[in-house]
């Protein structure tokens, strides 16, 4: 029988809704082989996540999911398979790029509130007490005061940077987090590319000087790929001689139309997957 993976998803510790030990208790019943948490710029959740698994047949893959920054364009890499022996060294590098995410939501809730919109920052963290307050949270609060009918309108009319309200925290180039997730000894992938990076040769472009700089995987299989995206996706994998890797991108209630494992209906990742990127990992530590 088929055996399927999700390597991408996120808990209450950052922007989901499920904590890591329901996230575990999903992946079984839906009979998954393994399962990564990837919350973003947090490890805070992966020792409850991997305690959870000890008793699953569910592999729990140790991961997160950096933003970071390439030119003008925010990309995020997700780094799995990190040895949980080096938490405490990676936190160090996340936290300080977490004071820099919290200043710029400071800064947001500061720019909406001139602008009429009556968000209390406090208010939000305090609803938030595990997690890691970004847009997606604070779109969500806009969508309960009714000042959005959905968190995409959030996005496009408010949230966005051309909205004028926002300003992007200074992020680590997408070069030195492929560093920082090397020297922890974790496995860098490219999440979403067609996401981030909108047509195929600015991808290649990217690639050209992440390859060598040590990228080791790229997000193939995704909840919103098409069949054609996917097909793109995983023939510039090829090329590149980079791992495929795929995930749903999974936050609970926040996306309620992604769902663990299968994403729209139209994902099923090869358990494969994950056995390949473990493997890279064994091997670049021997």
């Amino acid at each position: 029988m088929a055996q399927f993976c999700d390597l991408h998803t996120h808990s209450n510790y950052s922007d989901g809704t499920y904590s890591p030990a329901e996230i575990i208790a999903e992946a079984e019943k839906l009979g998954l082989s393994s399962v990564a948490l990837t919350d973003h710029n947090t490890v805070a959740g992966l020792p409850a996540f991997m305690e959870a698994a000890q008793h699953s047949p569910v592999e729990a893959v140790p991961g997160v999911e950096i933003s970071c920054q390439y030119g003008d364009t925010e990309l995020h890499l997700v780094g799995l398979y990190l040895p949980m022996e080096n938490l405490d060294v990676i936190t160090v590098y996340l936290e300080s790029l977490n004071r820099k995410k919290e200043e710029s939501n400071r800064l947001l809730i500061r720019n909406l509130n001139q602008a009429g919109y009556c968000l209390d920052y406090e208010e939000i963290r305090q609803a938030h007490p595990d997690g890691t307050v970004n847009r997606a949270v604070i779109a969500a609060s806009m969508l309960e005061k009714g000042y959005v009918s959905s968190i995409n309108q959030a996005f496009q009319d408010i949230l966005s940077v051309k909205a004028g309200f926002y300003v992007p925290p200074q992020r680590l180039t997408f070069f030195n987090a492929i560093a920082l997730l090397r020297y922890v000894e974790a496995v860098p992938v490219l999440a979403h590319p067609f996401l981030n990076l909108k047509t195929e040769a600015v991808l290649r472009e990217c690639l050209q000087e992440a390859v060598p700089k040590g990228l080791v995987g790229m997000e193939t299989m995704y909840s919103s790929y098409s069949p054609e995206t996917e097909a793109d996706a995983r023939r510039i994998a090829r090329e590149f001689g980079l791992l495929e890797s795929g995930g749903s991108d999974f936050h609970g209630a926040t996306k309620p139309h992604i769902r663990l494992g299968c994403g729209k209906g139209n994902l099923a990742v090869p358990a494969s997957f994950a056995d390949t990127l473990k493997n890279s990992r064994k091997a670049a530590v021997l």
